[in-house]
């Protein structure tokens, strides 16, 4: 099974739909030239830029395409295009939120960035990386394509020749489309907005033509339901570009006075060894050491912290030890300024909100956030599911959709396979049931696995209402896959009311831990009425105390929750105009960052539960 792992893993750009290079991991860690900031567009909602008048993409050498330069030869040369600073945009961003008339813009916008660059190293190579790009991006450097990337919220880069790049005036063009489309991932309905754009960071990476391209440095799990030995075992592998045979490779963790000498047995090579004196990496004691990973002259370091995860009989087992997940949604979102989240700022913003909620878990939805995000959850001590856009109807019989959710599987896990704080993969949120849909899943369950075997597989999945006498069951058949059986439910919101959950029980054929992934009522931040008035505060508080108190007759086997949503977001679902306007109000923080009173309720739950669990 580990050769086959290491087989898939070794292949795994043969997953991606895209023309890309296999993704470099920890690209903090390398040098580079940031090209963040200012960058020059061309709004293009009919890809004139792209395509000719008949609707055939244009030639690389057609001086109409966008792509090329906008500067004419000579007076007698026709240009309709050009780059301008008078149309600009801050790049990490969304573009929805930097121009009033691109609020609602759906559609190809075109971003030009000029820099210079002179090589230290003759002997260097070169990687053009994104964190992301929402939703399709076509690269172009310097009238030459690099390659092109669909997928909204993971990280690709693609191999730069060094002689295309050029001291003075580099001319890097992206043509950027966040349309929707019904064989995309996520499909054309969800429940939040479309933030279009270049979000997250650019970088010119510069690595030696021997790399470490990517690694995995874990705890190897005890036998089941056991906690880590005093001296435990760390396995993994090292994946090196251009790796020779015989090539010295070594791991080093100085707080420990560490150091392993391993020799390369190909591009990838596999580890296995002892750490002594190790503090084990939990959310009381988030504890992270500095690995040093060198090989063939490259050199990376990285702050990990090491654990073991499992599902295990009806518990889950961090370091051996049952938890209970007092969890929050959280979307990338930053309301007070109705824009992406992007950067270590907004990570604390929201990671900090959700601390003072009591949560010491977090499930990012419904999509791979930045990674800032990720890496502040490891130093703040705070567990993550971390899920892929694979949203209510996904067109589950394309074998083409299947593929791209693959590649963005593979690209979320890439990036953050080091990262202690994530205890969850997600395939999927509120998919229904069929038996093409089921076999799409666990296709991406077995998929999760074969990347990553040391953590939890799950998804947020379906429930039978009324499958009993005041019980509801969560039958839903991809709990056969799945580590944690997770469900989404609003009792009280979506039919009913809040006080139907005080006979309502929960069951599931299932001997897994039982989760609850989502549960919200909406409610306006500071319209007061009654419990009875929808999208008032007390209507939602009433919600939450009727949930809270429902959540006392849970199974033995339920082991966390995690309401929707931390904060209001914006959502072109949700058009009341009096309570919504465009927002979704289920936070328990408004859009302003205000607490709404319900916030309180689950605040006051989760120090009885921390109480009860954190001994």
């Amino acid at each position: 099974m580990k050769k086959l792992f290491l087989l898939i893993t070794l292949l795994a750009g043969a997953v991606c739909v895209q023309a890309q290079d296999s993704l470099i991991s920890n690209i903090g860690a390398r040098k580079a030239l940031s090209l963040n900031g200012k960058w020059q567009y061309i709004v293009d909602p009919y890809e004139t830029g792209f395509y000719d008048y008949r609707y055939k993409e244009l030639a690389e050498n057609n001086g109409d395409a966008y792509w090329n330069t906008d500067i004419p030869r000579n007076k007698t040369e026709k240009k309709e295009h050009g780059y301008n600073d008078k149309y600009s945009l801050q790049v990490p961003g969304d573009w929805n939120h930097q121009k009033p008339e691109f609020l609602y813009y759906e559609g190809t916008v075109w971003y030009k960035k000029s820099f210079d660059f002179h090589a230290a190293d003759t002997k260097s190579r070169y990687y053009l990386y994104f964190g992301a790009v929402n939703y399709r991006a076509d690269v172009y450097l310097n009238g030459k394509k690099l390659g092109m990337h669909i997928g909204g919220f993971t990280p690709f880069n693609f191999s730069v020749p060094a002689s295309l790049l050029k001291e003075k005036g580099n001319f890097l063009v992206v043509k950027v489309d966040n349309k929707r489309g019904a064989d995309e991932v996520p499909t054309l309905n969800t429940d939040w907005w479309n933030y279009g754009g270049i979000t997250r960071d650019v970088k010119l990476v510069e690595v030696p033509q021997s790399f470490i391209q990517d690694y995995v440095i874990q705890l190897k799990r005890a036998e089941p339901g056991k906690a880590p030995l005093a001296t435990p075992d760390v396995s993994g592998w090292i994946k090196v570009r251009n790796a020779k045979t015989g090539d010295p490779i070594s791991i080093s963790i100085p707080e420990l006075n560490f150091k392993k000498q391993l020799t390369a047995t190909g591009e990838l090579t596999e580890l296995n060894f002892k750490l002594p004196k190790l503090q084990l990496w939990s959310p009381q004691t988030p504890k992270l050491y500095k690995v040093m990973v060198s090989a063939a002259g490259d050199e990376v370091s990285d702050k990990i912290g090491f654990r073991t995860i499992e599902a295990f009989g009806k518990q889950v087992l961090l370091n051996g030890k049952p938890i209970f997940m007092r969890g929050i949604c959280i979307h990338g979102e930053i309301p007070q300024e109705v824009r992406r989240a992007v950067g270590q700022k907004d990570a604390l913003q929201l990671l900090n909100q959700a601390k003072e909620l009591g949560c010491n878990m977090v499930r990012l939805a419904h999509y791979p956030h930045d990674e800032a995000m990720t890496r502040a959850a490891d130093s703040l001590g705070i567990l993550v599911w971390s899920e892929i856009p694979v949203y209510w109807t996904i067109n589950f019989g394309n074998p083409a959709v299947l593929a791209k959710a693959k590649a963005q599987l593979q690209e979320m896990i890439t990036r953050d396979h080091n990262r202690a704080s994530i205890i969850i993969w997600s395939v999927g949120n509120e998919t229904p049931i069929s038996q093409t849909r089921t076999d799409f899943m666990h296709s991406l369950i077995t998929r999760a696995k074969e990347f990553d075997g040391t953590r939890m597989v799950s998804a947020a999945l379906e429930v039978n209402y009324g499958a009993l006498k005041n019980v509801n069951v969560v039958d839903d058949p991809l709990g056969e896959f799945v580590d944690l059986v997770a469900f989404n439910e609003y009792l009280g919101w979506y039919g009913g009311l809040p006080d139907q959950c005080r006979t309502t029980n929960w069951s599931t054929p299932y001997n897994k831990p039982l989760f609850i992934s989502e549960t919200g009522a909406e409610g306006k931040s500071g319209f007061h009425a009654d419990s009875l008035t929808r999208f008032d505060e007390e209507f939602q508080e009433w919600y939450f105390k009727e949930q809270t108190d429902m959540l006392k007759r849970m199974p033995d086997n339920y082991v966390g929750i995690a309401p929707w949503v931390l904060n209001d977001f914006r959502s072109p679902k949700r058009n009341n105009p009096l309570y919504q306007e465009g927002w979704n109000r289920k936070g328990m923080y408004d859009d302003k960052g205000n607490k709404k009173k319900a916030f309180y309720i689950m605040q006051a739950y989760y120090k009885e539960m921390k109480q009860k669990y954190d001994h």
